[in-house]
């Protein structure tokens, strides 16, 4: 821009203030300055939106990217099922194996979850055990232990 030192400045100032005079001078300033401040602020308004449309393009460029991305992949994926759709239904050395010949052995059994929650820890000792020699399986609060174990009143 302007190449402005302390020297052009004060030498601006003197004009000014012949020319202008010394009552109207701190106006004419004041309006000076707002209309610097104006002008500074569109400027920087102005280079925040282009900064934004390029930004906005940048992400438009990056969403075509993925989403031709994602486009193959989706079509990769569906010929592959396909492909595997057709070897299945169609009859080959596979399925011919699969299926037992007259007189041969029935196949194998087919797993069966036993059920089992893996999550839930298990003692060793079992519950019958447990029950018959009046061992304590479930912990009390405290409020339910003060009312079991509190004493009876005689009347």
């Amino acid at each position: 821009m302007l190449d402005l030192g302390i020297s052009k400045m004060a030498l601006i100032g003197a004009v000014a203030l012949i020319v202008i005079g010394p009552e109207k001078l701190p106006r004419v300033a004041r309006t000076v300055g707002t209309l610097l401040g104006k002008a500074q602020r569109y400027v920087n308004d102005v280079k925040a939106e282009v900064n934004r449309s390029m930004e906005l393009d940048e992400l438009r460029k990056m969403k075509d990217t993925v989403e031709g991305a994602a486009r193959d992949v989706e079509h990769s994926i569906q010929t592959q099922a396909s492909d595997f759709d057709r070897q299945w239904s169609s009859p080959g050395e596979g399925v011919d194996a699969a299926v037992p010949a007259i007189g041969a052995d029935p196949p194998a059994p087919i797993y069966k979850n036993p059920g089992k929650n893996w999550r839930l820890k298990r003692g060793t000792v079992p519950q019958w055990y447990k029950a018959r020699n009046g061992v304590r399986t479930k912990a009390l609060s405290g409020a339910a232990r003060v009312a079991r174990y509190r004493p009876q009143k005689f009347h």
